[in-house]
């Protein structure tokens, strides 16, 4: 397989091509899950793929809880679908609670079961009939009401209502995040048998993040190797095999037709999944320039991706009251169409006009 092809079909197969969807809700269901640290970026990492995408399109969208952002697949935040968030928690919760657990250890912080348990109580009875509070809110009802001594721990209780599916990302109140009853959130979420779970993940997984390889989805979807074995071999009909560089690539039959893709320029925002999603990020971007990209403690930075390959950074600007966008590239880019920077930025600076 060509380098060339690998990144064809990535932009299409995430949508940062001839886009397929105009629903936020829709995308993140074919997108599986979204990388979600930083709210303001995930919005707009949903944007650059909507066919015309908007901050109000995404944030209603998130208020009215179709998409919800909470720890699932690995120790950090993804956006899900109120239709997925259930069976997707099943599938990471222990590995999450593990890892959560020795965190918290390593940072002197020992909370009991018991602790967890009267925690998770209270929550549902403060958060009871749509009552969405803020993370200090709810450190502030756990003080009150004598469970913990000072809100320092309130992050790891959360955490752990997230993962025994208490608590969700409520509606944002005065521009702040908020926690919700999931049960409330996202009553018609359904859990699947496991082995349906990791077949559907795959398959989500390879039909928007193609081509990738079986350490890609390991990385992604924070499975054992044993269990991403076993969702590829569940799909293994919907899957052809191709080899890059020694490595051994899937793509999804649906991706099996000639892709060549428009010239394209898009600013993506940090965490973005077209860098964040792979564990071998090479055909995105030169090892070189990796750390201008992302470092070694796990933040990724936003950048300018040309034609399939990551060639430069970016950073807004409010210039004169006026949405800006400073770029710099890694290397000289002649062959760069100044006409693709300014539709790029024109289109960033629309998504929050419109």
């Amino acid at each position: 397989m060509s380098l060339n092809r690998i990144t064809n079909i990535r932009l299409r197969s995430q949508q940062l091509v001839k886009p397929e969807f105009k629903d936020p809700k829709e995308l993140v269901a074919w997108m599986g899950a979204v990388q979600a640290q930083d709210y303001r970026m995930v919005r707009w990492a949903l944007g650059v793929r909507l066919k015309s995408g908007s901050l109000k399109t995404v944030e209603d969208a998130f208020q009215k809880g179709e998409i919800l952002r909470t720890h699932v697949m690995r120790p950090t935040w993804h956006m899900v679908t109120s239709d997925d968030i259930r069976w997707m928690l099943k599938l990471s919760s222990q590995r999450i609670i593990t890892a959560c657990n020795t965190f918290a250890k390593g940072n002197g912080i020992n909370i009991s079961e018991e602790l967890y348990s009267k925690a998770n109580d209270h929550f549902i009875k403060v958060l009871a009939e749509n009552n969405h509070l803020t993370k200090q809110e709810l450190g502030e009802e756990m003080v009150n009401s004598g469970i913990i001594s000072d809100a320092e721990g309130i992050g790891y209780l959360l955490t752990r209502a997230e993962q025994e599916a208490i608590v969700c990302s409520g509606a944002d109140k005065g521009g702040k995040a908020t926690y919700a009853l999931l049960a409330e959130r996202a009553p018609m979420a359904k859990e699947l048998p496991r082995e349906e779970s990791i077949a559907l993940l795959a398959r989500r997984y390879f039909c928007s993040h193609s081509p990738a390889s079986l350490n890609d989805f390991i990385w992604w979807s924070g499975l054992s190797a044993t269990e991403a074995r076993q969702a590829i071999g569940l799909i293994d009909s919907e899957l052809i095999k191709d080899k890059f560089a020694l490595q051994e690539l899937f793509v999804h039959q649906f991706w099996d037709k000639r892709i060549k893709s428009n010239e394209v320029l898009h600013f993506l925002p940090s965490f973005d999944e077209y860098l964040i999603s792979y564990k071998d990020r090479t055909a995105a971007m030169d090892k070189e320039h990796h750390p201008k990209a992302f470092n070694n403690y796990g933040t990724f930075y936003p950048v300018i991706l040309h034609n399939g390959k990551i060639v430069g950074n970016w950073k807004k600007m409010i210039k004169k009251g006026e949405i800006k966008c400073e770029t710099s590239f890694f290397v000289d880019c002649p062959d760069l169409d100044k006409e693709l920077l300014e539709k790029a930025e024109c289109r960033y600076r629309d998504f929050y006009k419109r």
